[in-house]
């Protein structure tokens, strides 16, 4: 089990709350927010992280050097900014399994991986996507399923009473994904999930677990009282 942490992200929001850091390098309780990623993925069972780094990366990449964990940690760095496409693209070409997980280092989403396997497998897809219900929201766009679970739309950021948001975990066919001849700098999420959507090859598993993103203020606040119970260590 292979996954890539997207972990190029400047935090511009949280920057007078972190300072000139990476986001996912944003400390919880005295420990950086992608150490948390990274535990829960050895705990799920990944033998390997493939980084994404950009902004800052030497934060980064000092770090890893003295984290003790059981995961093998590799990474590449962007040399510009290239999207979160392109630094799953970069990252991507380095993997060595067929269908690889991707992360955003930004999100804590504890997925069920075996029902996204399940799924992802049963309909050969391209790209499963973890769906989260939320109710109330203007953060986030919807994604619009059938009975089948295959990924029908995406719908923009709204004000909305109920509906199931991309969690930002996903399940990607390497194969599938990389034959597209994708440009080098791209977003994930509009040039290649919305652009293709219509050939009927993204599916979407609704997941039940914690789910938060520390990009605003309120959130980051919200997960040092949380993750006490969720990570006692």
């Amino acid at each position: 089990m292979e996954c890539i942490i997207l972990a190029g992200g400047l935090g511009t929001r949280l920057r007078e709350t972190i300072g000139a850091y990476p986001k996912c390098m944003a400390k919880v309780n005295g420990r950086p927010f992608i150490e948390y990623l990274i535990r829960d993925l050895e705990k799920k069972g990944c033998s390997r992280v493939i980084l994404s780094l950009g902004y800052k990366h030497e934060i980064l990449t000092d770090w890893i050097q003295t984290l003790d964990t059981q995961v093998r940690l590799d990474y590449v760095v962007e040399t510009e900014a290239l999207g979160t496409g392109g630094g799953i693209l970069l990252a991507m070409n380095k993997a060595t399994v067929p269908d690889v997980f991707v992360l955003n280092g930004d999100t804590y989403f504890d997925v069920d991986f075996d029902s996204l396997w399940a799924l992802h497998s049963s309909h050969q897809s391209a790209c499963t996507l973890s769906l989260k219900k939320l109710f109330d929201f203007d953060r986030y766009g919807v994604v619009e399923t059938d009975q089948e679970q295959c990924i029908t739309a995406f719908r923009e950021k709204a004000s909305t009473a109920k509906g199931c948001i991309n969690g930002g975990v996903y399940l990607v066919h390497r194969e599938s994904f990389l034959k597209r001849q994708l440009p080098s700098k791209f977003s994930f999420e509009k040039d290649y999930l919305e652009k293709f959507v219509g050939e009927k090859k993204f599916f979407g598993s609704l997941q039940q677990g914690y789910f938060i993103d520390i990009g605003i203020p309120e959130d980051y606040e919200k997960a040092q009282k949380d993750f006490k119970v969720i990570f006692p260590f």
